[in-house]
Parts: C-alpha cells; sequence; structure tokens
C-alpha cells in the first residue's frame, strides 16, 4: 500500500511540477528561431461559426484594422449552417470591407473540422490562421505570428490567449494562473523544439502543411502533432495576443473542458505514434508527460486521496500529506462556492480549477473508452 502511494504521489508532482522543472532546464540550450525582419506572406485568416451574431461582428472588425498589408490579406468565414444573424451580418461586412471577406455555407451542419476542410482550399494564402468567432487579436498579433515563418523549420506557430472578463478586463481567478502556468511551459518547449498544445484561437500555419482531417478529429491538436510528424516545428510565439472572454458560469467552463479533453484523447490515439521515442526522441516525453499524463492524473490523484487516510496513522509524514489534501480540497470548495465573484483570491481560485480540470479528464475519460466522440456543440456553452 505505501509502495502504491508514494509512486502515485511521485507521478502527481512529476506532471505538475517535475516535467515543468526538466523542460526548464533543458530549454537553457536554447534552439534558435530565424524569425527576424518584416515578413508579410499572403494570409488568409480562417474562422468557423455558428450561430455567431453576437460577437462575429466584432470579430471581422478586428481582423480588418489589423496592422497588415490590405493587400496580402484575405478572410473566409464558414457558417456551419447557422440560423441566426451570422450570414446576414458576414455578407453586409464583405459590402463595406477594403479586406476580402468571404462567406461560405456549410449545409447540413459537420462541425468545425469540416467547415476548416471545406475553406482551405479556397485559401489564397501563403499561410493560414485559424481564429474563433469570439477571438479579438492584438492590433501586431498578425505580424508576430506570421514573421516566425521566416524560419523554414517552422510549420505551425501557436500565439497567446489571455482571458477577460464581459467588459475588457482581465480574468484574475484559476483559469487565468492556470493559463499563465501554461504558456510558461509553452515557452520553454518552443525553446527546445516544439510545443505539444495549443490556443486554437490565434493560430496560423504553412498552407501546404494543412492535410484534411476527419469531422471527429480537433483540428487545433491533431494539425500540430501532423507538423511535428513531418518533421517541422510547432512554436509559441508570446508577442501575438488574443482576448477571449472567459465562460463565466462552472457548467459551461466544465462541458468545454470535458469536451476538449475528449477530443484530444482521440487525437492522442489517432497520433500515438509520436509517443515513439526512438522515432521522435524528445518530443515523445513530452506529449507524454505535458499532454497524457496530465489527461489521467485524476487516477494517481485519487489513489493517494484515498490511501493516505489508512497510512497517516503509521508516521508523521502521511499526516502531513493528508492534512495538506484535506487543506487544498477544502480551498477548491470554498472557490467553488464563490467562482462567480469577480477577482476571487488565487488561493483559493486555483485548488478549485484544478480539481475542476481533473473531474473533467475523468469524466472525458469515461466516455472516451465508451467510444464517445463529439462533433458539434453550442458556442459559449462548451
Amino acid at each position: 500500500m505505501a509502495l502504491l502511494f508514494w509512486s502515485c504521489l511521485v507521478l502527481v508532482i512529476y506532471v505538475y511540477m517535475g516535467y515543468p522543472l526538466l523542460i526548464g532546464l533543458l530549454s537553457l540550450k536554447k534552439k534558435p528561431i530565424s524569425n527576424q525582419g518584416d515578413v508579410t506572406p499572403v494570409v488568409s485568416i480562417l474562422i468557423a461559426a455558428y450561430n455567431e451574431e453576437e460577437d462575429i461582428g466584432a470579430t471581422l472588425r478586428n481582423k480588418i484594422e489589423l496592422d497588415y498589408p490590405r493587400d496580402r490579406l484575405e478572410i473566409i468565414v464558414v457558417s456551419d449552417e447557422s440560423t441566426d444573424r451570422t450570414d446576414e451580418i458576414v455578407s453586409n461586412m464583405a459590402a463595406g470591407s477594403d479586406v476580402p471577406i468571404r462567406l461560405v455555407r456549410q449545409s447540413p451542419r459537420q462541425g468545425k473540422t469540416s467547415g476548416l476542410n471545406l475553406i482551405v482550399p479556397q485559401a489564397k494564402g501563403d499561410v493560414i490562421v485559424f481564429s474563433d468567432a469570439n477571438s479579438l487579436y492584438d492590433s501586431r498579433a498578425l505580424k508576430s505570428l506570421v514573421r516566425n515563418f521566416a524560419d523554414p523549420d517552422v510549420g505551425y506557430v501557436t500565439g497567446k490567449m489571455i482571458y477577460t472578463n464581459p467588459d475588457g478586463s482581465l480574468v484574475g481567478d484559476g483559469c487565468s494562473s492556470y493559463m499563465k502556468y501554461e504558456n510558461w511551459i509553452r515557452d520553454r518547449e518552443s525553446r527546445t523544439g516544439s510545443i505539444v498544445g495549443v490556443d486554437g484561437g490565434v493560430d496560423a500555419m504553412r498552407t501546404a502543411l494543412y492535410e484534411q482531417l476527419r469531422a471527429d478529429q480537433l483540428p487545433d491538436f491533431v494539425q500540430p502533432l501532423k507538423i511535428v510528424e513531418k518533421g517541422y516545428r510547432v512554436i509559441y510565439e508570446p508577442d501575438a495576443l488574443l482576448k477571449e472572454e472567459a465562460l463565466n458560469a462552472v457548467g459551461r467552463e466544465y462541458t468545454m473542458r470535458v469536451r476538449v479533453t475528449l477530443r484530444a484523447l482521440w487525437a492522442l490515439y489517432d497520433m500515438r505514434s509520436l509517443l515513439n521515442p526512438f522515432k521522435f526522441g524528445l518530443f515523445s516525453l513530452q506529449l507524454l508527460s505535458h499532454k497524457l499524463l496530465r489527461y489521467l492524473a485524476f487516477v494517481p490523484l485519487l489513489v493517494v486521496f484515498l490511501l493516505n487516510p489508512f497510512l497517516a496513522g503509521s508516521s508523521g509524514i502521511y499526516l502531513a500529506v493528508l492534512l495538506c489534501q484535506m487543506l487544498f480540497y477544502s480551498l477548491a470548495w470554498i472557490g467553488c462556492l464563490h467562482q462567480h465573484r469577480d477577482n476571487n483570491p488565487v488561493y483559493y481560485a486555483l485548488p478549485y480549477y484544478f480539481v475542476l480540470l481533473n473531474i473533467a479528464s475523468l469524466h472525458a475519460v469515461w466516455r472516451f473508452l465508451r467510444g464517445e466522440k463529439q462533433v458539434v456543440w453550442k458556442p459559449r456553452v462548451g
């Protein structure tokens, strides 16, 4: 029992602390990126939308106003059989825009991945940029993304997402703290070679490297993995900033996390060949540590939690671990009770978000083992 307890505890520590420390040390020997100079390839911004009448207008205006040459930019919106005013808004904005905007309607509704498969062949750009229908970029985000393609080894670039409140102010809770943690790891992974996770709303890739995917595959996970499989780098560009409104209801955040994790698990299954260290070296360790073990971390967490009370009487160290667990999960419960408040202290907002992510992972793994897949969903609901 003690051996199982310590094995699981060490695994948890490795997943959340050991791997970041390891990749931080490895990143001291940087693998440089040739991203100097003013690089402005022809860019196609691709937006998949379903019933986005509340946000699509602001998103299109944001893209039109980006600091980028007008004659080297186009926007393509694929409407996944929207039933609201999304198509009308896009068409009206296209009529008065000095940046070409095209609307493509996908019918019947087939989901984001099928929509991208439909419009990528129509893209004129050397680089395609993936934006969500509610993603607002910093004015120089596009230039920051594409300058990295000056390096012929770079095939995919992801930017930095910043969660905001409805009034535009930055989110200060566990969600934001978690993203800071993730972005730190991505920065170090990028220095070593390639990252294993992207944001999806502020991504760019070489058009020639795009592969048609199945409707159930997660494009912002599978496409980067396919880029690595081809021998190119996937990197993180912190100067390419994206502001996106955080989901302000626990149910919506939880549902979104379950959906994303479920699709990521299927992506890992489809791309499991990348876990071969003899072929993909360090990246295999990164994929295992940062993604697969992270998604499965609820297993050792549960084992440690369940075994700890039986061992607490045998040694003071077991009692100390038990008290730390009780304190941590108590703070998570307080965070749950106060989740609707603005600017929650990080000392209970972060434990709450940590627990939410792991419960969502458990739910997603259960659905994965049952063979379930999710292709479509409602915006802002998850």
